[in-house]
């Protein structure tokens, strides 16, 4: 049977458009995702505030201390890819300085010395419900109180990694030596700190002092800052125990070759870096970071004359003891050093 001169043209037409059809349907569903318009409610983001941070919002990459936690960010995963020879599985154990605030997805690993009792204070007052309600009113002794506030530790292995892999992660560090000779005149120069004298005081008099007086070994009191140095540098001090948290290295307590922090704060810049993670965390309207009321703050001119009592041997040993610290956190060495 014979079909039509005009009937073939048409059936023709008809399977051309049929494939072009086709062809518009597959393309369609072949889509990449970041190019299709997706509806948003006005003044809704779909980016999390980590994208807000380092992904370009037009609000916060015009400012200098975003840009600069960025940047740390970036010089802390080079130096650990420099460093890093092993990588090992972390502990429960690894994970007890790192504090919990679930209903606003945190994890911040406090380090003494570096601003600790009032990023305490501020989670106390996010996870209380209503219990704590300005950061200034809780005392200094009751932040740290075992028990206020969940660390990670607490968790099981799979709540641990979930929320390693989803919360805002932040820690804020120091340089180094003005850390530690802030810990030394805190815990060792200061009379209401006995339970320190007698732990550690007594311990260091009778190990680095000639003739000490039995009152001097029974109280702890008056550790000079080279004798403390002395106790650190020595091998025998790390054979016997670890290091007390307030002249812990950052590193060990924090371990950020191991976990990937999102922002990096510096007590050298602690207002705008506490103000920039507030606002990363959604609760810069309820809370603000307290202003430090300290009359004297331990700086690099007091930590100079707190080290003219170091012979150089000595300092080049405390060099090394934290030089991870300096490398990892881009501090320099200090100039007053003579370790030569």
């Amino acid at each position: 049977m014979k079909v039509p001169r005009g009937g073939g043209r048409l059936f023709l037409a008809t399977c051309l458009g049929s494939l072009l059809v086709l062809v518009l349907y597959f393309q369609s569903i072949a889509r990449p995702e970041s190019v299709v318009k997706i509806a948003r409610r006005p003044g809704k983001s779909r980016r999390s505030p980590l994208q807000t941070l380092y992904n370009g919002d037009q609000q916060l990459d015009l400012l200098a201390a975003q840009r600069s936690l960025q940047g740390r960010r970036e010089l802390l995963e080079q130096a650990c890819l420099s460093q890093m020879r092993k990588r090992r599985v972390l502990s429960p154990e690894d994970l007890k300085h790192l504090i919990v605030d679930d209903k606003h997805k945190l994890l911040y690993c406090y380090v003494p010395k570096v601003a600790c009792t009032n990023w305490k204070r501020i989670l106390m007052v996010l996870t209380s419900d209503g219990r704590y309600t300005d950061p200034l009113a809780i005392p200094a002794n009751e932040a740290h109180v075992a028990g206020n506030l969940r660390t990670l530790s607490e968790f099981s292995v799979t709540e641990i990694n979930q929320r390693l892999r989803s919360y805002l992660k932040f820690i804020f560090v120091r340089e180094p030596f003005e850390r530690l000779v802030s810990a030394y005149r805190n815990k060792f120069t200061r009379r209401y700190n006995n339970a320190f004298h007698k732990r550690y005081g007594t311990k260091i008099i009778r190990r680095y002092r000639r003739n000490p007086k039995p009152e001097a070994l029974q109280k702890g009191e008056n550790v000079t800052f080279a004798e403390f140095v002395k106790y650190l540098v020595d091998p025998q001090t790390q054979r016997e125990e670890p290091f007390n948290e307030h002249w812990e290295r950052i590193h060990s307590l924090c371990h950020p070759c191991l976990i990937h922090y999102d922002v990096v704060g510096k007590y050298e810049t602690l207002k705008t870096d506490a103000q920039a993670v507030l606002r990363l965390a959604g609760v810069e309207g309820m809370i603000q970071f307290p202003t430090s009321s300290k009359a004297t703050t331990t700086d690099g001119h007091m930590v100079a004359r707190y080290f003219k009592q170091i012979s150089p041997f000595h300092q080049k040993k405390l060099v090394n003891l934290y030089r991870m610290d300096f490398m990892l956190f881009n501090y320099s060495t200090p100039e007053y050093l003579r370790t030569t």
